[in-house]
């Protein structure tokens, strides 16, 4: 199957399994530990390690972006220090980067969302004659940057069970599921389940962003019902874990 948590950048982005399998493929060996940073205000600076769990030496280099991903180093315009932005990790070794505030102004009432990228760049393949097709990729990891001010209501663990749900629906059918978030943290949301009439009808999830709204779309549209529902949501804490919550929907 085609793809991974590293998006990958190079010749080709996929193959056939037939072609991949006859040609020697690089491998990310650079891991960074956990799934997000969270950077808190008051800190002076957060570090992020990261790993070359290879037997090969990579170049690595690290930049963070504001949202786009097809950002280049240096092009977003972001009020942090990182350091280093490039560096050479030998196998088996880490690597901690440390990210440092600048302290231009973001806003105090919400957190901020940032993105870092690492793009792990193995060792170019020694020549081999009887090898002559060889498929050479950097694997580029990203994850998001929370920043959160100091003084915020309420906690990150807490905003999950503060949103409010609603059915939503055209022409008599269940077209989408509504989340709502009224605090001032980021929530990602990994799976999103309500049941109508005893079936589960999954919608497709993503993260919302702090004191806003987004209409997710069901997969299968069917009958809308005309009251409540229970609904199943998984969102993702602070820690990378999955957490599941229950709650119910309104009705259209």
């Amino acid at each position: 199957m085609c793809g991974s948590s590293a998006t990958r950048v190079g010749l080709l982005a996929c193959f056939g399994a037939a072609l991949l399998s006859a040609m020697p493929v690089a491998q990310a060996g650079i891991v960074i530990d956990g799934t997000r940073v969270v950077y808190p205000a008051a800190k002076r600076e957060v570090t992020i390690n990261v790993r070359n769990g290879s037997d090969k030496p990579s170049l690595v280099e690290a930049w963070l972006d504001a949202g786009n991903a097809d950002a280049k180093p240096g092009e977003s315009k972001v009020p942090f220090a990182l350091t280093p932005p490039v560096f050479r990790l030998d196998p088996t070794k880490s690597q901690s980067l440390r990210l440092v505030y600048t302290r231009d102004p973001l806003p105090a009432d919400r957190e901020s969302l940032f993105w870092l990228n690492v793009l792990d760049i193995p060792p170019r393949a020694a020549p081999n004659a009887d090898l002559p097709n060889q498929l050479e990729l950097a694997f580029k990891h990203r994850m998001k940057v929370f920043f959160r001010p100091a003084g915020l209501k309420g906690s990150a663990a807490d905003a999950p069970a503060q949103l409010t749900w609603k059915l939503v629906s055209k022409d008599g059918k269940l077209t989408g599921i509504q989340a709502s978030n009224p605090t001032p943290y980021h929530v990602s949301l990994a799976q999103v389940t309500a049941t109508v009439d005893g079936h589960p009808v999954t919608a497709k999830s993503d993260m919302l962003l702090p004191f806003a709204s987004n209409i997710f779309a069901v997969q299968d549209p069917v009958t809308a019902p005309t009251a409540a529902v229970a609904l199943e949501y998984t969102f993702v804490n602070d820690y990378g874990g999955n957490v599941k919550a229950t709650t119910t929907a309104s009705a259209p």
